[in-house]
């Protein structure tokens, strides 16, 4: 007990000096719309493509879908947090360039509130946003930079009104920041510095199924669905205006309330999920957002971005031998893959995104605490223009805390 508490402790510290250090943010397309989305996805989930919205389990958190809290079992506490290193490449016209990166992806918990209740609270990423390109004008040239992202702090009940339905709620908090730089370099003159901050505070609601169907001794089928409500984004949005090459006060222009002018769409997720014997578990999973009829209003001296409805698709396994046998039995094998048509739009062209993913739970010698090892690739370009094609090696890190935290011995 002391020393897992001591272990989530280092954990958490290492987690947040890799966090500082450095961020997973390297994409051009990043410069649209709130940046590159996420889907809360653990480092189990990316193994295996990133499926969940179907998946049950009292051994590991999914904040997927919030139905799957109440599956925990009655005297266990989990704690998970991973973390990310990253490899990117990138072709740009037969301009190429490479990058490393990384940092924490994430943290959670999940406790037992009753025998068919559970709670789950973490931070999450909900988008990130980070580039660095530029081109030649005449008499001079541009540079673009952005930095920044939106974070969620999030708190879910999952519950089992009935044997084999289980529902369940997330509530998140958003916020961050979003910064999006433009330098303007003249041949023998000024430069000038033209930024647009977004600023996001807002609410953020997400509501899930799953029922589970026995489909004999060994078999079973789970059916998963979760949806989140489209509304304005909360914040405000502003644009900045400096000469860098004195010290004149910089201009503040465009100001504007991300209510009535930002927004999001609806997020539908839906997903099958099948297990064998407690050893095989196979998951496909369908992600729709509409992101078409939501709103990005350009600010005064600034461009705006314009979106397309998104969704992805994705496909991934679990293999344990013997959950309760040796530690070579219980080492776990995940295999995924996806394909996502992205919201953001340059031009007429669309942003697809695909990729492939394996890893590996490592079990703890004499514990149900596992660490979560994967590699994943991912491709990422516009189309029918390929603009700047993208490549990321992903390794991913996750320790899976899960312990006895609520058994109490009988005094004799």
């Amino acid at each position: 007990m002391k020393l897992n508490k001591i272990l989530i402790s280092i954990a958490l510290t290492m987690g947040f000096i890799f966090s500082a250090a450095a961020q997973d943010k390297m994409s051009p397309y990043s410069r649209f719309g709130f940046g590159l989305l996420k889907d809360n996805a653990t480092s189990t989930q990316r193994a295996m493509g990133g499926v969940g919205y179907a998946m049950q389990s009292g051994r590991q958190i999914n904040v997927m879908n919030p139905a799957s809290y109440a599956s925990i079992d009655s005297l266990t506490f989990l704690f998970d947090m991973g973390m990310t290193m990253t490899k990117y490449w990138a072709d740009d016209n037969g301009a190429k360039t490479h990058q490393f990166g990384g940092g924490l992806d994430y943290i959670t918990l999940q406790v037992p509130i009753t025998k068919y209740i559970g709670a789950s609270a973490g931070l999450l990423p909900y988008s990130s946003t980070g580039y660095s390109f530029g081109n030649e004008i005449e008499n001079g040239s541009n540079s673009y930079l952005g930095s920044g992202g939106i974070n969620q702090v999030y708190v879910g009940v999952g519950v089992k009104p009935w044997r084999g339905l289980s529902v369940g709620a997330n509530i998140a908090y958003l916020f961050g920041n979003i910064r999006n730089d433009n330098y303007a370099y003249v041949e023998g003159g000024s430069t000038s510095l033209f930024e647009q901050t977004i600023e996001v505070r807002d609410y953020n609601l997400q509501f899930g199924l799953q029922y589970r169907l026995p489909l004999d001794k060994v078999r079973s089928l789970t059916f998963g669905a979760t949806y989140s409500p489209g509304k304005d984004f909360r914040g405000n949005t502003f644009g900045m205006i400096y000469d860098t090459t004195n010290d004149a006060v910089p201009d503040t222009i465009g100001q504007m309330d991300l209510k009535g002018n930002y927004s999001r769409p609806d997020t539908w997720g839906v997903g099958v999920n099948m297990q064998v014997n407690k050893r095989l578990m196979v998951e496909a999973d369908f992600t729709y957002q509409p992101w078409s009829k939501a709103k990005f209003t350009p600010i005064e001296g600034f461009s705006g971005s314009t979106f397309d409805d998104r969704w992805k698709v994705a496909a991934g396994l679990e293999y344990v031998q013997n959950q309760r046998g040796s530690w070579i039995k219980r080492v776990q094998y995940r295999l995924g893959g996806y394909y996502n048509r992205d919201y953001m739009k340059y031009g007429d062209n669309n942003v697809k995104e695909y990729g492939v993913s394996l890893g590996f739970g490592l079990p703890a010698p004499a514990s149900k605490t596992v660490l979560n090892l994967g590699v994943e690739y991912s491709h990422r370009q516009a189309y029918p223009n390929p603009l700047v094609k993208e490549d990321y090696l992903f390794i991913t890190i996750g320790i899976n805390f899960n312990e006895l935290w609520f058994w109490r011995n009988k005094i004799n």
